[in-house]
């Protein structure tokens, strides 16, 4: 009689899982809700596209930073406690944003949302590591990618028609989000059973430095801070400011209206003080909508190839968003949603595919600390991000043409494809392990 083969039956979620992703939504909704209005308030305090750069640079910097080593810290106190650790560094940092307006007191605010964004960020996703078994793993993640954008997606709408009224209202919001966070925390997240490594704070920085002993490994994650990452956040820093600074928001409004229907373009906009409905330049300058839509499929299709081809693919879509995304300044403003479709797409290819490749070109014993360096890469291309090309941006709309920012970042990709090709012609291609 022939045997069917009968896949495992799926473990069911446990409580605790379903904790940490309403708690993840909630801080992505605060994080994100300032992150991306941040350079439209700055501008409104009147400083300059060069001081946003700085504090854009120093905020990514440690949120970046701080996940290299907050995760043994962690492992040491549980995940409980640094949780809290987190929430009591983020609550009084977001409401001294309503008190404070001087440019060293921005710094220092937001210096601090960035060392509380980085103490939380592994905090989330090793939970549902913890949580999680073979069985129902893949589901676990990709719920967990799912509310991640589910809350970088609302905040920045949401958090923008408030600031629409008051500046003041979009940072209470964002407050009242992390004190519901510390409420939940206490009340419902329940410590996950767990090996505890115990590895220490130095035996961390001993394993890294062996890691980046690896020469060519070293030199492929400088190449990626540099030449992928710092274009990629540069359109995360940007595109909010430049959609709602520079394009004729009132004519883009007009546009969604007419393809998509008043109620929907209304969710995306607000009537200013002269009685005109524009779109809010944070609401659609992300890519949340597009990889929750489309992620699986990008995922599907990208798996029948090797990483490098489909990064390197995927830095070139980057590329052409980036042209149409300037393109939309001398020609109709419309052309932006192309732009950050495209972009997101090529985001969607890259940016998990070079992740996955970091991982599985490590010994398996080691993967964690090599997808630990991966935030050393991205932390070189966050942290030069704002004080390069924001204050370039600011030079060129000085000029009148802020559009040229865009098409010297896509220049800037076209070079890291060149620059990662000739990597692994000379270097040789790190090798993705079988198991």
């Amino acid at each position: 009689m022939e045997q069917r083969y009968s896949s495992p039956r799926r473990t069911p979620f446990s409580r605790v899982f379903w904790v940490a992703n309403g708690i993840e939504v909630l801080e992505r909704f605060a994080y994100y809700g300032i992150y991306f209005g941040f350079g439209i308030y700055m501008a409104s305090l009147g400083y300059t596209r060069a001081q946003l750069g700085i504090v854009q640079s120093v905020f990514l910097l440690l949120s970046y930073g701080v996940p290299v080593v907050s995760g043994t810290f962690a492992d040491r106190f549980g995940f409980k406690k640094v949780l809290i650790v987190s929430y009591l560094a983020y609550l009084p940092a977001i409401l001294l944003l309503i008190l404070t307006k001087s440019f060293s007191g921005i710094v220092l605010t937001m210096l601090s949302i960035g060392l509380a964004a980085g103490i939380f960020k592994p905090l989330i996703a090793a939970t549902v590591r913890a949580v999680t078994d073979k069985t129902n793993k893949t589901l676990g993640f990709g719920i967990f990618y799912a509310m991640v954008n589910v809350g970088g997606s609302f905040g920045p709408i949401v958090l923008g028609k408030l600031r629409a009224i008051s500046w003041d209202y979009a940072f209470m919001a964002a407050a009242a989000s992390i004190v519901l966070m510390l409420v939940i925390t206490i009340f419902f997240y329940k410590e996950p059973e767990r090996e505890i490594e115990g590895v220490t704070l130095g035996q961390k920085f001993t394993d890294m430095g062996i890691a980046l002993s690896d020469m060519k490994f070293t030199v492929l994650l400088v190449l990626l801070g540099v030449f992928f990452w710092l274009p990629f956040w540069c359109f995360f820093n940007l595109c909010a400011v430049y959609v709602d600074g520079n394009l004729d928001t009132a004519r883009l409004y007009e546009g969604m209206r007419a393809v998509l229907g008043t109620g929907f373009a209304n969710f995306f906009s607000q009537v200013d003080e002269d009685g005109v409905r524009r779109v809010l330049g944070e609401t659609i300058s992300h890519t949340g909508w597009i990889i929750m839509v489309l992620q699986i499929f990008v995922s599907r299709v990208a798996e029948r190839f090797r990483a490098i081809p489909v990064f390197m693919f995927g830095m070139f879509l980057i590329a052409v968003g980036f042209g149409i995304i300037g393109y939309a300044n001398i020609s109709s403003p419309a052309f932006i949603f192309l732009g950050i479709i495209i972009f997101a797409v090529g985001e969607m290819a890259s940016s998990p595919r070079i992740q996955e490749y970091i991982t599985w070109i490590a010994p398996k014993e080691k993967a964690g600390l090599y997808m630990g360096m991966n935030f050393l890469a991205i932390m070189i291309g966050a942290a030069l991000s704002g004080v390069t090309y924001t204050s370039l941006y600011g030079r060129f709309e000085g000029m009148g043409n802020p559009e040229y920012v865009w098409f010297v970042l896509g220049a800037h990709s076209v070079v890291a494809i060149v620059a990662l090709r000739l990597f692994t012609k000379l270097a040789g291609e790190l090798k993705e392990r079988e198991e």
